[in-house]
């Protein structure tokens, strides 16, 4: 069944609720919302296109678990807990069925963040969602990309590198992305690229703890570079304190994850920087929040940004991340 422009929204809006801290939501012209006292505004956009940031044939109750989570990982950079979300759908048909797999997908992790969504639009076109999530932190807590100072740690969360090693396995058509995989390691790497987990509640945790953050979408390195970058200061990555996962030691393609993991993108993990002294105080927010965190490197006076190797050498990588608009690919 097809629905109209209408029908489409009605079938979406059915699935959120009221709450205080909306005045007025969908069915409008635009939205009233009303934050808490105190708080700053976090407002963040991401748009995901069919055939660059997911396989014609991802499912679509996957596309809209990662529509939202990649704009819920901008958040959780911020240190911002979620709050109001809009969505903009280009549909070339407005399948119901399509549309309900993709609702499923979107409000099961809505749900999990107490993200509402308040309003948005609706095309035809192209397959293409973009969304805009906000989010509140209390004034002056925010996470911020130019914070790092010289003697930082550099620390990563999870495993980058195993949805660059997914998106590789399905080029090489080892991996099926629109179905769950015969086998444990590949469903975990297809999971990783189909529906990554925003570290919001990491996020929130690292106020007053980090000193920079920022969210791994375009690669480890290339990210880390943007805090150097915001921060007027350089970088030295310990290639040897990369982390690796079982399920990508599993796989084939494996040897080239030692690559992947420092530049492939679409991986949604926090990589930030805080004193030495806060060591102790992340080891027990690793184990509060139920995710591993990697000490990677260290913040150093002076530009730019290298991995070291385990002899002290230079390691030379023929890319640092994706780019959009440079023909670099992930």
């Amino acid at each position: 069944m097809s629905l109209d422009e209408f029908g489409l929204i009605e079938r979406i809006r059915r699935r959120t609720g009221a709450r205080a801290d909306i005045v007025l939501g969908i069915g409008d012209d635009a939205a009233l919302l009303q934050p808490a006292p105190g708080q700053q505004l976090v407002v963040t956009t991401d748009t995901l296109n069919i055939g660059v940031h997911f396989p014609a044939e991802t499912p679509a109750a996957d596309i809209g678990w990662k529509a939202l989570a990649v704009n819920l990982s901008d958040l959780a950079a911020m240190g911002a807990t979620p709050a109001w979300c809009s969505l903009s759908l280009s549909l070339p048909d407005a399948s119901a069925q399509w549309v309900d797999e993709f609702a499923q997908g979107f409000f099961a992790l809505a749900d999990l963040h107490g993200i509402a969504l308040i309003g948005g639009d609706t095309t035809r076109g192209p397959l293409s969602i973009s969304i805009t999530a906000m989010g509140q932190v209390a004034a002056g807590q925010a996470l911020r990309r130019d914070g790092a100072q010289p003697g930082d740690d550099i620390w990563v969360s999870g495993v980058p590198g195993e949805a660059g090693l997914a998106l590789a396995l399905w080029q090489q058509k080892v991996l099926d992305v629109s179905r769950v995989a015969d086998d444990s390691a590949h469903e975990h790497l297809r999971l990783r690229l189909a529906r990554p987990t925003p570290r919001v509640e990491l996020g929130r945790a690292l106020r007053g703890v980090a000193t920079a953050a920022v969210d791994v979408s375009d690669g480890l390195l290339a990210d880390l570079g943007h805090i150097c970058a915001r921060s007027g200061v350089a970088a030295d990555v310990l290639e040897n304190a990369l982390p690796a996962s079982a399920a990508a030691q599993q796989c084939a393609l494996s040897a080239a994850f030692n690559a992947l993991r420092a530049s492939a993108g679409d991986d949604y993990e926090l990589c930030f920087t805080a004193p030495q002294a806060q060591r102790q105080a992340l080891h027990e927010t690793m184990a509060s929040v139920a995710v591993p965190l990697t000490r990677i490197g260290y913040i150093r006076a002076g530009t730019g940004l290298q991995v070291i190797n385990q002899e002290g050498g230079v390691v030379v990588l023929s890319k640092q991340g994706y780019n959009h608009f440079a023909g670099i690919g992930k």
